[in-house]
C-alpha cells in the first residue's frame, strides 16, 4: 500500500476546511496545510487533524504557495486538495482500493473534478485533473494564477471523483488584479495567461477585452487545444452579449479547426440560428449536436457539460420542429430530452401542449 501526503493551501475557509478535510483524513498518512494569511478561525479547525500548519506569506502567486506546501510532503504520494473541495464517500471507496492497489511505477493519477451536478445529483460538467503525484518527481506548479501542475511519465486515468462544493457567490477580482499588477510590471504573458486572463474578463463581462486576449492567445497557435475550444466559445459568447452575431459564428467555426465539434459548439450555432428565425439551419446543428461523441472528449480530460450531449438539442428541436409544424417529430425530441431530464418545466410544458394539438389532429 502506497503512502501518502495530503498538502493543501488555504485563506480564510472556517466555513469549509472541516467538511474538506473529514472527507479526506481517513484516506491520508499526513496532512499538510499551508495558511497564506487567515483571519478567521481555519488555523484553528485545521488543528483537529494535524500539527503540520505553515504560514507562508502571500505574494500573489498560487504556484509559490502550492510549491512550499509541496515542499513539505514525506510520503510516496502527494494529492493536492482545495478547501472547497470533498471526496464523497463512494469515492473515498475507490481511493482506499487504489491506495492498496497503486503500482509505484505510476507518475500520476488523474481524477475527475466534479465542477456541478443538477438537482438529483447527476452531473452537470467535470473535467480531468491530475490529484495525485509521485512525491520524489518533485513535480512543479507554474502559473501566479489558475496555475497548474506539470507532469509526465505514467499517467494513469482514476475513476474518482473529487466534487467541488463551494458556498462562495459572486466573482471576486482578485485575478483579474493579479494579471494587472504583471501587465503595470510588464510581465510578457505566455499563451496561458493570455487564455485565462481573457477568461477573466469575459466573467466580469468586459466583453470587448475578452475579445481581444482570446484572440491574442488563439493567434499565438501555441495553446492547447481544449483551450482554444473554450476560448472559440467564450470570445462567441462575448460577442453574442455585444450583439455582433456573424462574429460570433466565425468564431464557433474555428473552434471546428482544433478538433472534432464539440455539441455545446454546435447547439450555440443552432440558437443564433434560431433567433434569425432560420430554422432549417438551426435543425441542422442540433442534429449535429447528437451526433457529437462525449466519450471522446472526456478522454481528452477537457471541460464536458453533459446537457449539449443529452437532453438540451432534443428540446430544442422541438422547438424547431414545432414551429416547421412538424408536431411529431416535435413530440419525438420532447420525449427524448424527458428521457434525460424528467423534471424539466419546459419538458413537461411541451408534452402537455403537443399531447392535446396531435389529439386535435387526430
Amino acid at each position: 500500500m502506497v503512502s501518502i501526503s495530503l498538502c493543501m493551501i488555504v485563506k480564510n475557509e472556517e466555513k469549509v476546511i472541516a467538511r474538506c478535510l473529514e472527507s479526506v483524513a481517513p484516506l491520508v498518512d499526513e496532512i499538510i496545510i499551508v495558511d497564506t494569511g487567515s483571519s478567521d478561525r481555519t488555523k484553528e479547525i485545521v488543528k483537529k487533524f494535524t500539527d503540520q500548519i505553515y504560514d507562508f506569506e502571500w505574494e500573489d502567486d498560487f504556484a509559490k504557495a502550492r510549491n512550499f506546501a509541496f515542499s513539505k510532503a514525506s510520503k510516496e504520494y502527494t494529492l493536492w486538495l482545495d478547501a472547497d473541495d470533498v471526496i464523497l464517500e463512494p469515492d473515498q471507496e475507490k481511493f482506499k482500493e487504489l491506495k492498496k492497489t497503486l503500482d509505484s511505477s505510476v507518475d500520476s493519477v488523474q481524477m475527475k473534478y466534479v465542477l456541478l451536478k443538477d438537482e438529483h445529483g447527476a452531473i452537470i460538467s467535470s473535467l480531468n485533473r491530475n490529484r495525485l503525484l509521485k512525491t520524489s518527481n518533485k513535480f512543479k506548479w507554474i502559473g501566479a494564477v489558475h496555475e497548474y501542475v506539470e507532469v509526465g511519465g505514467n499517467i494513469i486515468l482514476s475513476e474518482i471523483c473529487i466534487t467541488h462544493q463551494s458556498i462562495k457567490t459572486g466573482k471576486t477580482d482578485r485575478n483579474i488584479k493579479i494579471y494587472r499588477k504583471q501587465m503595470e510590471k510588464g510581465l510578457e504573458f505566455t499563451p496561458r495567461d493570455l487564455f485565462y486572463y481573457a477568461n477573466e474578463c469575459y466573467e466580469h463581462n468586459l466583453n470587448e477585452e475578452a475579445i481581444t486576449y482570446y484572440k491574442k492567445f488563439l493567434d499565438t497557435e501555441r495553446g492547447w487545444f481544449d483551450d482554444c475550444i473554450r476560448a472559440c466559445d467564450q470570445g462567441a459568447e462575448a460577442y453574442i452579449r455585444l450583439g455582433n452575431t456573424k462574429e460570433a459564428i466565425m468564431l464557433i467555426l474555428r473552434s471546428f479547426s482544433y478538433a472534432i465539434p464539440r455539441a455545446n459548439l454546435c447547439c450555440k450555432l443552432g440558437y443564433l440560428y434560431m433567433e434569425q428565425k432560420e430554422f432549417d439551419r438551426a435543425v441542422y446543428w442540433y442534429e449535429a449536436a447528437l451526433k457529437c461523441d462525449v466519450e471522446k472528449v472526456k478522454s481528452t480530460g477537457g471541460l464536458v457539460d453533459y446537457a449539449y450531449y443529452t437532453w438540451l438539442p432534443h428540446l430544442q428541436l422541438c422547438v424547431c420542429y414545432d414551429t416547421l409544424q412538424q408536431h411529431e417529430r416535435a413530440f419525438y425530441h420532447n420525449e427524448m430530452a424527458r428521457l434525460y431530464n424528467p423534471g424539466h418545466e419546459s419538458v413537461l410544458h411541451n408534452k402537455r401542449y403537443l399531447e392535446t394539438l396531435l389529439q386535435h389532429k387526430e
